[in-house]
């Protein structure tokens, strides 16, 4: 069972949470500020983390930083009453992967805890399966039931950031920033000629499509979802 520390002193909307959580199947472990929540992590093997950020003793930034520094993988969704665009910006800058701003919308907590663990899950995997395709990060290879094909870096890359995010519109500077850098002096047109190179070589491959978004960048589309 997935293991869910939530980190929240505000016992109402701490234990708000936790009974929605328990309701959607998960293991719920609690804490009321960051040094509690380090306790919790000396026993047990959490999996997701929601933490609040004005807390006692230990705030939010300072538990993030905390996690991080031993473990670079386990999702955390920061939720918080702080709206303004430096919180947010301190906050995936230390290495938070979702923020919601409170009152919050409890359905879609779960939706956004839901789509973390996925993301987690290939992140660890570092693969991707879809109904008869699967690519293997760490091979830059795609495989079928009767085609494998090993691709180029860039083009891997930009295919597996796409196909990580389905229906996910991403800007042609944001898939530059990831996959270049964003110290990259390459042209943004680049993403374009990667894009029409990449679907040429995966027209056989009939799972998915990329599909350009006109005047914004590209998305990934899974042909039994689109």
């Amino acid at each position: 069972m997935i293991k869910i520390l939530i980190v929240e002193d505000d016992l109402l909307l701490r234990d708000l949470v936790i009974r929605v959580l328990k309701r959607n199947n998960f293991k719920t472990f609690e804490a009321s500020d960051g040094i509690a929540a380090l306790d919790v992590f000396d026993k047990e093997t959490i999996d997701l983390v929601i933490t609040d950020i004005m807390m006692p003793n230990m705030n939010g930034y300072e538990l993030v930083n905390s996690l991080r520094l031993v473990n670079q993988n386990i999702p955390i969704l920061m939720i918080t009453a702080m709206d303004q665009y430096r919180n947010k910006e301190i906050g995936f800058s230390i290495g938070i992967d979702d923020y919601m701003v409170k009152p919050i919308d409890i359905k879609e907590m779960v939706l956004r805890v839901n789509a973390l663990l996925r993301r987690s899950k290939i992140a660890n995997e570092r693969e991707i399966v879809l109904e008869n395709t699967i690519l293997y990060y760490d091979e830059l290879r795609i495989t079928s039931k009767n085609k494998s094909l090993i691709l180029p870096q860039k083009e891997f890359y930009l295919l597996y950031k796409l196909l990580s995010y389905p229906n996910k519109i991403f800007t042609r500077m944001q898939l530059m920033d990831d996959i270049w850098g964003m110290d990259s002096d390459t042209s943004w047109r680049t993403i374009d000629v990667h894009i029409n190179r990449l679907r040429e070589k995966i027209m056989e491959f009939s799972d998915f499509e990329i599909i350009t978004v006109r005047g914004i960048g590209y998305k990934a589309a899974r042909n039994n979802e689109k």
